[in-house]
């Protein structure tokens, strides 16, 4: 069912059963419905007779949400996504200049900035701008639907050259994508679900999305406190968690037992056996599932409890997705044996925005792949073994270490670098660096300062050492098990840099 019909169905059924919980502000769904309508007023206010400039094809209205958790988050999601708009969402605690980039790439016909409890909706192009407050508006139109074929959603993933990639989508895909997961998690209108991750990330927002459309209530938070998520879960009588290994190992290790828990979705990263433990405790009485998916392809497979005993397991095939292992000439391999995953599927997003870095989505003939490597069981049990691009995954972020190399190397007084992951209890890969510098001292807090400027705070290495020569190999290239072996034994040729 279309997103905006979902809505009205729950708006004329149940209209003052709550829809959407931030921060201490909840909508009921006439309430949603209400103040998206006046923000899709608002939109229609600032673009009247303006030509699109935006890099869609068509006439589709694109607007930029660059708001992050905000109380008012759902309505303007909703606005943004009627009939005849995409919305792009632009994560507000990237740096200022990699979003001045990603603005620049879309050419937004609209902007969407938090001001304060309020919103700041502005149009780039004709330098017009209106304050927007939720209930001070008596013009509301209505949430139009749109087309399957019609762009409606841009999200963006790390790229191998710190510009993020931007991944379009159409409504069809996501609607099929719905349908099938709201029957397979067992999502009705009494699974209030709690996802305390940022909504501009794909699994807080189809948490967000799938919630709704269910008729439940969705309880989300500015920023992730494990205390505070503790005292949420027991306060609201959360039924249902969407989060990160990450978060759930910290929830475990700071709550008691929470009883009304009963559904648990992770993905992101895999689950240790000692994380399903702490679960198992902390939430006596929650099934917990784990999903392994790409921003690009949807859903891929999913495990339960008894799916995940390999520690490269990721469960079988989500369904109506349909998997292979292809080798380096497209052709199918055998059980058993290690190549690229493709996955036959109606979720696959429409691609990418710009030329892209050659890395990521690639299709061959119906079948698409963003290059991750693994292998199939004879059971049909999905094993992932490497990801594409040499990708770390910490904490459930996605970093290529191509993104952090540059920006380090970018430092006047770095020579080079290498950046990797190493295996972390909590983080499942912990993101770390070697430096070689060129000069007798580097300045700390100089490096620092470079970091926060160039790149998210998740992007920057955990922990640095400097090294007065990387190891090379006999073809020039940085010899990474050496490195490797230096940091495992404490090499002397490395020098922690605190």
């Amino acid at each position: 069912m279309p997103f905006a019909a979902a809505l009205a169905r729950h708006t004329d059924q149940n209209p003052h059963a709550p829809a959407f919980h931030m921060e201490g502000r909840v909508f009921t769904f006439q309430e949603l419905a209400l103040c998206a309508g006046q923000i899709v007023s608002a939109f229609g206010k600032l673009t009247v007779n303006a030509q699109n400039e935006n890099v869609l094809p068509g006439a589709t209205k694109l607007i930029a949400l660059e708001i992050g958790n905000h109380p008012l988050f759902a309505p303007a999601f909703v606005a943004a996504t009627s009939g005849g708009h995409c919305v792009a969402l632009i994560d507000p605690h990237l740096p200022e200049a990699t979003r001045a980039a990603m603005r620049r790439q879309l050419r937004p016909d609209i902007v969407v900035r938090a001001d304060g409890e309020g919103l700041l909706l502005g149009t780039p192009l004709a330098d017009k701008g209106t304050a927007f407050a939720a209930g001070t508006s008596d013009d509301s139109s209505p949430l139009a639907i749109g087309a399957d074929d019609e762009p409606f959603l841009v999200v963006f993933t790390s790229g191998t050259t710190g510009m993020p990639k931007a991944i379009v989508r159409d409504r069809g895909s996501w609607r099929r994508s719905l349908k099938t997961g709201q029957d397979f998690f067992g999502i009705d209108s009494d699974t209030r679900t709690f996802a305390p991750g940022p909504l501009a990330h794909g699994l807080t927002l189809y948490a967000l999305a799938e919630t709704l459309v269910a008729g439940a209530e969705f309880v989300g938070m500015a920023h992730f406190d494990a205390a505070r998520a503790s005292e949420t879960i027991a306060a609201m009588d959360v039924r249902r968690l969407v989060l990160v290994p990450t978060m759930l190992r910290r929830l475990c290790a700071s709550s008691s037992a929470l009883t009304s828990v009963q559904k648990i979705t992770v993905a992101g990263a895999k689950l240790t056996p000692a994380d399903r433990e702490a679960a198992a405790a902390t939430f006596p009485r929650a099934d917990i599932v784990e999903y392994y998916g790409a921003s690009e392809l949807g859903f891929i497979s999913v495990a339960g409890s008894g799916d995940t005993a390999s520690a490269t397991a990721v469960g079988r095939a989500f369904p109506c997705v349909g998997l292979v292992v292809l080798d380096e000439g497209e052709r199918p391999l055998p059980a058993g044996e290690t190549g690229t995953i493709f996955v036959d599927s109606d979720l696959i997003a429409l691609g990418y925005i710009g030329a892209g870095d050659g890395a990521g989505l690639r299709r061959v003939g119906k079948l698409a792949t963003v290059g991750d490597l693994g292998f199939l069981n004879a059971d049909g049990t999905l094993h992932l073994v490497g990801r594409s691009g040499g990708m770390v995954l910490s904490g459930g972020n996605n970093i290529y270490p191509q993104e952090v190399e540059a920006t380090l190397a970018d430092h006047a007084d770095v020579h080079a670098a290498f950046v990797l992951g190493l295996d972390h209890p909590d983080l499942g890969s912990e993101l770390v660096a070697v430096i070689e510098p060129n000069a007798v001292t580097i300045d700390r807090a100089a490096l620092d300062r470079h970091l926060d400027i160039h790149l998210p705070r998740y992007k920057h290495p955990r922990r640095i050492w400097l090294c007065r020569a990387l190891p090379m190999t006999q073809s020039g290239k940085v010899a990474a098990g050496t490195l490797k072996q230096w940091i495992v034994d404490g090499h002397d040729a490395l020098e922690p840099f605190v």
